[in-house]
């Protein structure tokens, strides 16, 4: 079984009795295929937007904060309503909210493309975050309904890879698209995908649900607390950057949101039927799984996030090229997680989850090293370590909390995972450009002095530091050019003493996750699965 000292009153089963499979439905590798494609869906348009929204700002003249809503809105969607997606496909079936979540998502990513606004591609992104939301947490749910356990960590291990090498790629895909076809093919591309998805899922997919949640009350309670919770904390992290951390707005947001999710785990322990029940925490390595899979892609998508502003506005690579360099990151991962449900499979997580955190630790203190004119071959490794850790920790955080559910709830459990992996992400991209942001504001007039800037022009400049510590030199074609070099030295060098502090404060976190992982799952070699 998976790790972690199992609650004797919680069977956790991987093949259900009452889920009957025959003919092309009997076979787990074909659903690991099918589902495989919505999660490629999904991890891919998570990330390619980034490189989109330049291009869908010139085109629809949006402005700053109509692009943040572009991310925004599926981001808030999609973290809201992730636990409900996993509880619907449980009680009324899987395999049926799958295919709507893969029909909802093709038909909205076609839309936003024809939207001919920014309000429209805003509503239909978060469209389109909806219905990402019954498909993702339903795709463990079925992986866990039909593989046997000694097979199960394999597959959440390609699982795993599907979802970290589609998020890695985003930035490549994007790139291409945008610089030769157009920004709504970005969105377009989700259509043929989705299409192949559908079918070859309608043909394979079996039908597994709780059948003994047939005549429980649905706990509407429930889903309005979890969601109008995880909107606010989402909401709230979301827009700390912008309006400050500390500011009433965002403490308001987020104070409001941890409030009402206290609520929600009160009243989940009142009711019969919880959305989300309570005692699946009883298992510490669930309840590890869940704070580790959260901090994997704080450290993955923050990291990514200004790793792109890094080598394309200072190093000026264009997106694609900044893709490609980026590729180590996605080999890496594709290699780590087969590898990291293997060693999960013998050892547990006990040991894949810490080693994966250490390996992305050191991914973190590496890019202490890079400057403003570092070589790739200061750039790689530290991209090798992350893919390596990254890959490592979702295949086993993954087993960890799915393969630790029980069955019945498997779709729940799956919608907890991602609804972790989604709030983790936010939190990185946030955290970190703001630690970047605060660096940049309080170094950038002493670093635009030590290369040459007299001081009444350098103080001038700080107005500049929004742009700064987005990689941008505030330069322009008419300044002489030895000032004009002057300011860029200067001012890249305040973006990367951002950098090296979003980087420590990482890599502390990391270390930090290593040890709750040692610590909070206990499991040892001879307790591990065969």
């Amino acid at each position: 079984m998976p790790s972690g000292t199992l609650n004797p009153h919680v069977p956790a089963t991987h093949s259900p009795p009452s889920n009957r499979f025959d003919g092309f439905r009997a076979n787990p590798w074909l659903t690991l295929i099918a589902v495989a494609f919505g999660l490629f869906m999904v991890g891919l348009d998570g990330s390619v937007v980034a490189i989109a929204n330049p291009a869908i700002g010139e085109d629809l003249g949006a402005s700053t904060s109509d692009l943040q809503w572009v991310t925004n809105s599926y981001l808030l969607a999609l973290a809201a309503a992730l636990i409900l997606g996993g509880k619907l496909g449980d009680r009324f079936g899987r395999r049926t909210f799958y295919l709507v979540g893969v029909a909802g998502f093709t038909v909205t990513s076609v839309a936003i493309g024809l939207a001919g606004s920014i309000e429209g591609v805003i509503a239909f992104r978060a469209l389109q975050g909806f219905f990402g939301a019954l498909l993702m947490p339903n795709t463990l749910g079925m992986l866990r309904a039909v593989f046997p356990p000694k097979k199960f960590g394999m597959a959440v291990g390609i699982w795993a890879m599907v979802s970290s090498v589609s998020t890695a790629l985003g930035p490549i895909v994007g790139g291409l698209l945008v610089e030769h076809v157009n920004w709504e093919s970005v969105f377009y591309i989700n259509a043929p995908i989705g299409i192949i998805a559908l079918a070859f899922s309608a043909a394979v997919l079996p039908q597994t649900r709780n059948t003994g949640s047939a005549n429980e009350k649905f706990d509407i309670v429930g889903v309005v607390l979890l969601a109008l919770g995880l909107l606010a904390v989402v909401f709230g992290v979301v827009k700390g950057e912008t309006w400050g951390w500390t500011s009433f707005g965002t403490l308001g947001a987020i104070s409001a949101g941890v409030v009402l999710l206290l609520v929600f785990g009160f009243a989940e322990t009142r009711v019969a039927s919880p959305l989300l029940p309570m005692r699946l925490f009883r298992n510490p390595a669930l309840t590890v799984g869940t704070f580790v899979t959260a901090l994997n892609f704080f450290v993955l998508l923050g990291i990514i996030f200004f790793a792109m502003i890094y080598l394309q506005n200072v190093r000026g690579f264009s997106p694609v090229e900044a893709g490609v360099r980026t590729l180590p990151l996605s080999l890496a991962s594709v290699v780590a997680s087969p590898l990291g449900a293997m060693l999960t499979d013998r050892f547990g997580p006990r040991l894949t989850m810490p080693l994966g955190m250490a390996l992305q630790a050191i991914a973190c203190f590496a890019m202490l090293g890079w400057s403003a004119d570092s070589s790739y071959a200061a750039m790689w490794p530290p991209f090798v370590a992350l893919g390596l850790g990254v890959g490592m920790v979702m295949a086993s955080s993954s087993d960890a909390i799915v393969g630790n559910a029980p069955v019945r709830d498997g779709g729940v459990a799956g919608g907890l995972q991602a609804t972790a992996l989604q709030v983790g992400g936010a939190l990185g991209t946030s955290v970190l450009v703001s630690l970047i942001s605060s660096r940049v504001g309080s170094t950038l007039t002493g670093e635009l002095t030590a290369a040459g800037v007299p001081a009444d022009a350098a103080a001038g400049l700080n107005e500049a530091k929004d742009a700064v510590a987005m990689g941008i030199a505030p330069v322009s074609g008419d300044m002489p050019a030895q000032f004009r070099a002057a300011v860029a030295e200067g001012s890249h060098q305040a973006f990367m003493n951002g950098v090296h502090t979003a980087v420590t404060v990482a890599g502390v976190l990391c270390v930090v996750g290593a040890a709750v992982a040692v610590l909070g799952v206990r499991r040892t070699p001879e307790t591990a699965r065969h």
